[in-house]
């Protein structure tokens, strides 16, 4: 839609000196997303890639989980009162047989990073409703080098960011550290799902093999998300919740945080990071 940038007027203050000049700053608008014609829930996001938005937040649903299960996706003509079009209202209609969840508990959990349901209940529901179980994946192993070599091909990579400065990054490595994909939103758990959603679309789910970074902290939200794609590595340049850290425990996500130059910790799932026997000590 090419709504991911806008301009306005600023007063510009530097040592002193006083102007005039327009900025350009990253668009926010809100996204209803509707499931076969009923409206489900509604974020704030930066315009673009909105259909795998839509489709990738229904993986974390756990509803989505091939592309098989997707009929269409259509942004709502006559989505305001006067009947226009405002490409903010979308509907995702499934195939016939995808059977839907309950969405009573989910509903509270998946919405918000502050979550209104958080705890055990919380847990349980990502692990029961989980397609591709992440204990159960080929093992992974990356080296503390290779994730330390991440944010810098991040950041690189981050095209509107250059701009504005106001945006959040998810970006998809291979185990190798191969970057597979990168996708900017105003809300990170937005990118991350754009992520999901052009991989569900793709025919690329699970992500058994991947390493998922994201350029904020890590919340208990994107936990779940990564957990429902099937990424078994999550990294964060910033920290993670306690409720992330506990998600991780439960379902067995490969959990770092603070990932910054040469150092970072790694709060769950340490098995996959390949340590050599001198740095594995304190």
């Amino acid at each position: 839609m090419g709504r991911v940038t806008e301009r306005r007027k600023v007063l510009r203050i530097r040592d002193g000196a006083v102007s005039t000049r327009p900025d350009t700053l990253v668009a926010e608008e809100p996204l209803e997303i509707r499931l076969n014609g009923k409206p489900l829930a509604i974020t704030m996001r930066t315009p673009g890639d909105d259909f795998a938005l839509a489709a990738g937040f229904l993986v974390s649903e756990g509803v989505l989980a091939t592309a098989s299960d997707l009929q269409n996706i259509v942004y709502c003509a006559g989505a305001t009162v006067d009947g226009s079009n405002t490409y903010n209202v979308v509907d995702v209609r499934t195939a016939p047989d995808v059977a839907l969840p309950d969405f009573t508990l989910e509903r509270n959990v998946y919405t918000s990073s502050s979550c209104g349901l958080c705890g055990k209940a919380s847990l349980d529901a990502v692990r029961t409703t989980a397609r591709w179980p992440i204990a159960d994946t080929p093992p992974v192993r990356v080296t503390p080098e290779l994730l330390a070599s991440l944010p810098d091909r991040l950041r690189a990579a981050q095209r509107v960011f250059d701009r504005t400065g106001g945006l959040h990054a998810a970006a998809l490595f291979t185990e190798d550290g191969e970057l597979l994909d990168i996708r900017e939103d105003v809300g990170r758990h937005n990118a991350v799902d754009k992520l999901v959603g052009r991989a569900l679309q793709n025919g690329g789910l699970p992500l058994s093999r991947t390493i998922l970074l994201v350029s904020g902290r890590a919340s208990f939200e994107l936990a779940q998300k990564a957990v429902m794609a099937g990424i078994p590595v999550l990294a964060a340049v910033s920290a993670p919740s306690s409720l992330a850290v506990d998600l991780a425990a439960e379902t067995g996500l490969t959990l770092v945080g603070f990932l910054r130059g040469t150092s970072m910790n790694v709060y769950a799932g340490e098995d996959r990071v390949a340590l050599r026997a001198a740095t594995a000590q304190g």
